[in-house]
């Protein structure tokens, strides 16, 4: 009687591999994403606390857009980030979408929203 051969076969493999081979290229390509929304983060956190005591939102605008041309932030702009008067504080709202194709005509789409809030009470 001849033995049979125990263990994993090409054809297993494949439907093993293929599936975290595609997890794999997934996060690579939200790598990216990931790291510019962390730049992004850490701009308005940063002009939150530089400026809580801003009378008026010029100010944090252009701290948040100093910090994205020195992180090299390209998406979202300036433009993308709304800052608005909320009691004495000022609030800061980065909320966008990015989208990364992954292959043909499959793309994964990242929300991002994020609020920060100034801690001081400027004069209004």
């Amino acid at each position: 009687m001849r033995k049979r051969e125990k263990g994993v076969t090409t054809i297993g493999w494949l439907f093993l591999l293929t599936p975290i081979a595609i997890l794999a290229y997934a996060g690579i390509r939200l790598t990216p994403v990931y790291l510019n929304y962390m730049k992004v983060v850490r701009a308005i956190e940063q002009a939150a606390s530089d400026n809580r005591s801003a009378s008026d939102a010029q100010p944090i605008r252009t701290a948040i857009d100093r910090h994205f041309e020195i992180d090299m932030v390209e998406f979202p702009t300036i433009k993308d980030i709304t800052i608005k008067r909320d009691g004495g504080a000022w609030q800061i709202e980065a909320a966008y979408d990015d989208e990364v194709p992954l292959f043909a005509n499959v793309s994964l789409r990242v929300t991002f929203d994020k609020k920060v809030r100034t801690a001081g009470s400027g004069g209004e």
